[in-house]
């Protein structure tokens, strides 16, 4: 190597890599958050170089150790772990860092980035889909590990900073995690004393290894942070305890470093500046240009061919595993691949084509149930659960086995924490092998909104279970009443809210969730009994369009349209209409976001040009105006609700068949 060369390998470390990675990325952004990066690279730098297993060359091999940044402000980190350790991340990434279209945006994304394990920034959200992570690992060890066949075997490893543990999800999440003695996950606690408005004892002055464990982790206390060989023996120490998590507390100094601004606020969210950089440089002995890495030292991050050896010695093992076991090979393959088993498709068909329970007057809440007794029968990667109403969302099944009981199966009650519970879904959905779902209260997913944003954002499948979804709820009064949750779960972009109104709907959509592979789906069901309605099959097919004519009219003078608990209202609102010769169109309309993606030609068939339309649902009305047009009307509660009988309440909000004839009869001037 030539001289300048020679003196950065001399002086500057293989953590001081990382950096000036992130400084200089920041700064050729002006833009980015510096301090985590730089305060972190020593623990970075000993969990990737000497513990992280993992095959750059294949980010998706499935019995690699999972990372999370869920301080994910610090990303700079994470995109200069994976570009030295040889992952497909060149350093035109790096210097594109927060650009338009980069692969290097300014929090990381998962499917953006090749080794990013899951979209972070929300502070704490991370965190919380690491244990769902290492639940997972547990979950599949648990169902295919056999005597002297480990192949399902490996780590999740999580950094998370004083904002993480701030933020309440950390509390739900953490809490859970000790509970179910998940101990292969292993959280580094960057402990800098600092975030963005200054000194965090104003405000954060617990005493956080108590906390952790008063919920049943491990604790290990003040790691120096910047001392290799103490953040070392501290993972070692991590390791040998298989039966809780592990905290491990490093007091680290932000942008260590930087001359002038290591441990300051200044050095959190902002450029260090050339002058800053310049000096570092100096300090260092760092005479490579920006985003250059001194040969020697990009050799010792290199990690391309001890993730081909690791990933080698596993696909041996898991041959042999194949050898002794065949069919749980085979089984174990198609979960991770995501591939459905070729059974479902039979359960749903027998759901659909019997004259069972599902087609009776039942809650859509009990038909899901029904339907959930088929799909966990046929589909052993359904993970359920709920947050602590398992008899009321009836989410648990015969087939269900509870993981508090037994310590391993496939359904959980994760107690009273929806955010956690959404959160921790993400991450098993991510690590693979599972299909979660879970369930709460429908005016209760205002808790778990941001988890499922995330899971839209992500692409990611998993299904909600939200029951008791209107005012037919009764008597609980306003607080458990959604009025706007409807409309704020469809405003979520790549999320899909259904709503039906009978079994055969409900059988539908489940079936629509379960196949879906791009998104979340969110499920409102009933807790009153709903009116079964008779179907052919093209209208059972269109049903999983989203939007189909229910009832049919002979040039329809009216259309009315209405979801869930309404639908029985709009059918009969027509069948008195009809009774005065007035034909109307009822339009069952389930999924709205669903619909309006469907093709011009097939909206127009439902909701043809010219006819007026009503809409009916029992939530806010401004959503539904755009659908009914300017000469339509949206019945539905632009208040809260009160607590009374469901009957009640429907009359008293002008939800019933009367008062939609009314207005239908002012609508087309028919009075």
């Amino acid at each position: 190597m030539n001289a300048p060369e020679h003196a950065a390998a001399m002086t500057a470390t293989t953590a001081d890599v990382l950096r000036f990675l992130a400084a200089d990325a920041v700064e050729q952004a002006k833009s980015g958050h510096p301090g985590a990066p730089m305060g972190m690279a020593e623990i970075a730098d000993v969990l990737w170089r000497r513990h992280l297993r993992h095959n750059p060359a294949d980010p998706a091999w499935v019995d690699r150790d999972r990372f999370v940044l869920s301080n994910g402000h610090g990303s700079m980190l994470l995109y200069a772990l994976l570009h030295l350790t040889g992952y497909d991340l060149p350093a035109n990434d790096l210097r594109a860092f927060r650009q338009m279209h980069s692969r290097t945006p300014g929090h990381p994304e998962v499917g953006i980035t090749p080794g990013v394990e899951t979209t972070t920034g929300p502070l704490g959200q991370g965190l919380a889909n690491a244990v769902g992570m290492a639940l997972a690992e547990k979950m599949l060890a648990a169902e295919f590990n056999r005597p002297d066949h480990a192949v399902i075997d490996h780590h999740t490893y999580v950094f998370a900073g004083d904002g993480c543990l701030m933020e309440g999800v950390s509390h739900e999440a953490c809490s859970l995690a000790g509970t179910l003695g998940l101990g292969k996950l292993i959280c580094f606690y960057d402990d800098n004393g600092i975030s963005i408005d200054g000194d965090v004892l104003g405000w954060f002055a617990e005493d956080t290894p108590q906390r952790f464990a008063a919920y049943g982790w491990n604790v290990i206390p003040a790691v120096d942070g910047h001392d290799v060989g103490a953040i070392d023996r501290a993972i070692r120490k991590a390791k040998q305890r298989t039966d809780r998590p592990t905290l491990i507390c490093c007091t680290t100094v932000i942008g260590h470093g930087a001359p002038t601004k290591a441990g300051s606020h200044e050095v959190h969210g902002a450029p260090l500046g050339p002058q800053e950089i310049a000096a570092m440089r100096a300090d260092k002995g760092w005479n490579a240009a920006p985003f250059e890495v001194p040969p020697a030292l990009a050799a010792q991050w290199d990690a391309r061919a001890t993730g081909q050896r690791a990933q080698a010695d596993w696909n041996e093992r898991f041959h042999a595993y194949r050898r002794a076991h065949p069919a749980l090979a085979v089984e174990l393959e198609r979960r991770t691949a995501g591939t459905l088993p070729a059974g479902l498709a039979a359960a749903f068909d027998r759901l659909l084509d019997s004259a069972g329970e599902l087609h009776c007057k039942i809650a859509t809440r009990k038909a899901s149930q029904l339907v959930l007794e088929e799909a966990v029968a046929a589909l052993p990667e359904l993970f359920g659960g709920s947050a602590d109403l398992s008899g009321s969302n009836l989410t648990s099944v015969k087939a269900s086995v509870w993981v508090n009981h037994h310590g391993k199966g496939n359904y959980l009650s994760y107690g009273v924490r929806e955010f956690a519970m959404a959160a921790a879904m993400n991450g098993m959905a991510l690590h693979g092998g599972f299909i979660p779902y879970g369930g709460t209260f429908m005016t209760f997913s205002d808790y778990s909104r941001n988890a499922i944003r995330m899971a839209a954002l992500m692409k990611q499948r998993v299904i909600h279970v939200l029951t008791h979804d209107s005012i037919g709820l009764g008597e609980d009064g306003p607080t458990h009443q959604p009025i706007e949750h409807a409309a704020c779960l469809r405003l979520i972009p790549n999320n899909r809210f259904w709503r039906p109104c009978d079994g055969v709907e409900t059988a539908v959509a489940w079936r629509a969730a379960i196949e879906r592979t791009d998104g979340p789906t969110c499920l409102a069901l009933s807790r009153q009994a709903l009116t079964p309605f008779e179907r052919d099959v093209v209208q059972v097919e269109n049903t999983a369009r989203g939007g189909y004519v229910l009832v049919e009219a002979a040039q329809p003078q009216l259309v009315l349209i209405a979801t869930g608990s309404e639908v029985e209202i709009a059918s009969a609102a027509a069948a008195s209409l009809g009774v005065r010769d007035i034909a109307v169109r009822v339009v069952s309309m389930p999924c709205v976001e669903l619909f309006c993606q469907q093709d011009d030609g097939y909206r127009r068939s439902v909701l043809p040009d010219g006819v007026p339309r009503i809409s009916i649902e029992a939530g806010v009305t401004w959503f539904w105006r755009a659908l009914v047009g300017e000469r339509g009307v949206a019945l539905g509660i632009d208040s809260f609700g009160e607590s009374a009988p469901a009957g009640e309440l429907y009359r008293h909000f002008g939800l019933t068949p009367e008062h939609v004839v009314a207005r239908a009869l002012d609508l087309i001037g028919a009075r």
